[in-house]
Parts: structure tokens; C-alpha cells; sequence
């Protein structure tokens, strides 16, 4: 091909491009790369602005995952906190793994027995969830405030929710957990 009296050049033609599952596979690698980033930014403002306030999440780490967890005192009991796209939640999560449904559901009722009690030490009511379906059993508070696709400056706010949950959530519970007697 010429263009007026330019020197010839050869003419390209694109027979086969990337597939649509290729295109597809790159965008959700994208996606999951700034997803991951964002996480590890957010976790690592978290633990900085926790680490003022308690001793709770002291040797933790930022990681790209979507909670930052601690042991609770007791097999298969955390202390977790959840960041999502748009929101954000604390909570105790039961779950002794496999084939310890029947544990998971004894800590939830012998905890629930004291329901009234932890929410008072809490301040207000958690959201108690069996997780029907699941092995595993949560008690809960979650925030409407935002999660890690929000606006940045609105970070600080969330994360002092949820360390201040936290802590309130660690001391009404910790009572509770260092008297569980579970039969295995």
C-alpha cells in the first residue's frame, strides 16, 4: 500500500484477535488486581489506626482478602472483620471445621443463652445467625457506612466503626467464651 508518494509498505489485516473469554479472563484479572490493592490499602490503614486503639489485632498483617481475623480464646472462634465492596461487618465466627456441626451449633446456643446480657455489654443488638445450610455460626454487627470501593476519605470513619465495634464485641463476648465447656 502507498499513501501519495510515500515508499510502499505492507497492508496488516487482524484475522484473529483475543476471544471473548480471553477479553473477559483479562478484565476480571484487572478487576481483582485493583480490588486486591485497594483491600491491602484499606487493611493497612485498619490495622494502624487498631493497633492505637487495642492489642486485639496486634500481630496481624494487611492482606488482600476480605476480612482481617483473630483467634477468639477458643477452637474454631475468631474475631473477624469484614470489608466489602459497599459494606462492612465485625464479628465472632463459629466454626470448627469439617464435621463439627454439631460444636459450632452448641458454642452458638450456649452464647445465646447470654444473648441479653453480651448486647447490654455491647451497647445494642447483634445480629445472631445460625447460617442455616453452612456449618458455621456468626454473631454480628454490620455497618452501613461503606466498604473499600467507597470514597477513600471516608475510610477512616468505617474502620473507627468497626475497631470500636470490635473492641465492644471482644469485651462482651470474652466472658462468655472462656466458660465454654464443648463436648469434643
Amino acid at each position: 500500500v502507498r499513501i501519495e508518494d510515500s515508499p510502499s509498505a505492507p497492508l496488516l489485516t487482524l484475522i484473529v484477535g483475543p476471544s471473548e473469554e480471553i477479553r473477559k479472563a483479562g478484565k476480571e484479572k484487572k478487576e481483582r488486581t485493583d480490588r486486591d490493592i485497594l483491600r491491602r490499602r484499606f487493611w493497612t490503614q485498619f490495622l494502624e489506626r487498631a493497633n492505637e486503639r487495642t492489642p486485639l489485632y496486634a500481630n496481624i498483617s494487611p492482606s488482600e482478602r476480605g476480612d482481617i481475623r483473630t483467634a477468639a480464646g477458643e477452637r474454631g472462634l475468631t474475631f473477624n472483620c469484614v470489608i466489602g465492596m459497599h459494606t462492612s461487618r465485625i464479628e465472632l465466627y463459629i466454626d470448627r471445621e469439617t464435621d463439627a456441626d454439631s460444636d459450632n451449633e452448641e458454642i452458638f446456643n450456649t452464647l445465646e443463652e447470654s444473648k441479653a446480657d453480651i448486647e447490654n455489654a455491647f451497647g445494642e443488638p447483634l445480629e445472631w445467625q445460625r447460617l442455616e445450610g453452612r456449618r458455621a455460626c456468626r454473631i454480628s454487627q454490620q455497618f452501613a457506612l461503606g466498604g473499600y470501593r467507597d470514597n477513600e476519605e471516608e475510610w477512616p470513619e468505617i474502620q473507627d466503626a468497626m475497631i470500636d465495634g470490635m473492641i465492644r464485641l471482644e469485651a462482651g463476648l470474652r466472658p462468655y467464651i472462656g466458660q465454654l465447656q464443648v463436648s469434643s
